[in-house]
């Protein structure tokens, strides 16, 4: 599993997060707002209390809610790989 180590909210829903292998990236959020347990999310204050599960390495938020490092990794990692073939 991987482990996130830093994670600060962002502006429009994003989350900048740094994981224990050095890799970090920004994932945007805003398509879960308002959607499921995701509800409280309307409330910009709300998602910026996300924080890290010590346990679990989890990105975590007040009401349960936690999302899994290991899709928010391949997310970044993806996105950088997308980045630097354009780059090329």
């Amino acid at each position: 599993m991987r482990k996130i180590i830093s994670a600060e909210p962002l502006q429009d829903y994003r989350v900048k997060i740094r994981f224990s292998d050095g890799l970090e990236g920004i994932v945007d959020l805003s398509d879960l707002v308002g959607k499921g347990v995701f509800q409280s999310w309307i409330n910009q204050q709300e998602f910026a209390k996300v924080s890290i599960n010590d346990e679990t390495h989890t990105l975590t938020w007040p009401g349960g809610i936690d999302l899994c490092p290991d899709s928010l990794y391949e997310e970044i990692q993806a996105k950088k790989t997308k980045d630097e073939s354009v780059s090329v």
